[in-house]
């Protein structure tokens, strides 16, 4: 599978990145005749050519490297009997296994986290080369060398994998915020609720995904939807958003207070104002002649917060709101004519553009009105109809999608892109896939992020 591929690409990188640093200790000794110091050891090449990437249910990642090589050069001194050389050997490593076990669980703030690692090393033989005027006299210290080499060699892999995974990565992943805000208004949770599980097939996290009123933070919806169910494979990342996580946004916003305006002069439609002024004239005269040219508002307030239901034939988006028509005399209160609810529904079938959430409510809609003070007043307001939906999409609709349409910001390292995404609808949910892009190596990712903010993708 692609997700396979390319995460064990990476994963591979990184390793041989990191035991590319391996630092080895200077060797001294005496065999014989001979006194050698060893010094000046580097690892010049890796072939990790048969590494592999898997899934093991309820342990955790297994990175398993078979039957690969390394190859070292490093620097001798050798004294025997009165003779003195020096030189580089070139030395191989055979029959490298190294299988290492990644155990992840969620930390106290609900990131991601390397909990510990299960790592064995083997090298199953080595053998050198030597150069310099003496280079074959001292081949039978060939064996000597390598076996020492050897087992220091074996003792410094695990210990290199386990600083990169417990000490690098998690530092990476620590800079990931999992509580931030969206805007001023309102903020997003998207911590992880439990530990990852561990299938045959995939890493499966659950987060929190809520919103919430940066002013009330303690103020939260309760969660009713469905718990997503991903069944797909194709793309290296599935990201699940179920009705609570729109919900629980709109929720935000509401009682953030946003979700209200007035619209009087300039803002208020010429031919709207004129059949106001019409439909009301009876009730300005009997309340005071004098206020007939007085300017006229509209006060609108959405009355609980919108929501949304999602279905495999698309998403639908409930408003309802309170219309106040208000009359404004100079110098003094406004004084209200009506007070009428609003209830709007928008049908769309695909208005989850990925990794950008925008509400637009122009493709389909059901729009009523009727008086909250009389069932004759509702029958007068039929003219206001066409006008008041009109007004609604020039107005509320664009408020609403003001903030809706900037997204949320999912923090990734940077180096990480999605790509290649698509979007599937499901009863009470929608199942984003994406592949990941890798421009830049893990070790270089993890580099970055000690030094600048991770790079977001917006949801």
């Amino acid at each position: 599978m692609c997700f396979m591929f390319s995460v064990k690409f990476e994963t591979q990188k990184f390793v041989e990145e990191e035991l590319s640093n391996i630092n080895m200790p200077e060797m001294k000794g005496k065999e014989g005749r001979f006194q050698y110091t060893i010094t000046d050891v580097k690892i010049t090449e890796l072939n990790l050519t048969h590494a592999d990437l898997q899934f093991i249910p309820e342990v955790g990642l297994l990175f398993d490297v078979q039957n690969s090589s390394i190859t070292l050069s490093f620097h001798r001194r050798i004294l025997y009997w009165f003779f003195y050389d020096t030189g580089n050997i070139n030395a191989s490593a055979e029959g490298v296994n190294i299988n290492t076990i990644l155990n992840l669980i969620r930390d106290d703030d609900g990131r991601l986290k390397i909990n510990n690692i299960t790592c064995d090393a083997r090298i199953d033989k080595m053998k050198a080369q030597f150069s310099g005027t003496l280079g074959r006299v001292y081949d039978f210290l060939a064996s000597f060398l390598t076996s020492g080499m050897r087992f220091l060699l074996n003792q410094r892999i695990c210990p290199a994998l386990n600083h990169a995974a417990l000490v690098h990565v998690n530092s990476m992943l620590e800079t990931i915020p999992v509580r931030t805000e969206v805007d001023q208004y309102i903020g997003i949770d998207y911590s992880l609720i439990d530990d990852p599980v561990v299938t045959s097939r995939s890493l499966d996290m659950n987060f929190r995904g809520m919103f919430f009123d940066l002013s009330h933070q303690n103020d939260t919806l309760v969660n009713y939807a469905v718990d997503p169910v991903i069944r797909e494979y194709d793309r290296m990342v599935y990201l699940a958003l179920s009705e609570f996580f729109f919900d629980s946004g709109m929720f935000s916003y509401f009682t953030a207070g946003i979700f209200q305006m007035d619209i009087v002069n300039e803002k208020m439609p010429k031919d709207l104002e004129m059949l106001l002024r019409t439909t009301y004239f009876g009730a300005i005269m009997m309340l005071n002649p004098a206020l007939v040219e007085a300017p006229l508002s509209l006060q609108l307030a959405v009355n609980s917060p919108p929501k949304t239901s999602i279905k495999t034939s698309g998403a639908t988006v409930v408003m309802t709101a309170i219309v106040k028509v208000m009359v404004l005399p100079p110098g003094q209160p406004p004084v209200q004519l009506s007070s009428m609810t609003m209830v709007y529904t928008h049908i769309h079938t695909s208005f989850f553009y990925f990794f950008r959430i925008l509400l637009d409510f122009f493709d389909s809609n059901i729009f009523k009105i009727f008086s909250n003070q009389s069932a004759l007043e509702s029958l007068a307001l039929i003219p206001l109809q066409a006008p008041l939906k009109t007004m609604l999409q020039m107005s509320v609709v664009p408020l609403i999608n003001n903030w809706t349409k900037r997204g949320v910001q999912i923090p990734l390292a940077d180096g990480m892109d999605f790509i290649e995404e698509v979007v599937e609808y499901h009863n009470g949910f929608i199942v984003i896939g994406a592949n990941l892009h890798f421009s830049k190596g893990l070790r270089e990712m993890i580099a970055g992020n000690t030094e600048m903010e991770p790079e977001t993708n917006t949801v």
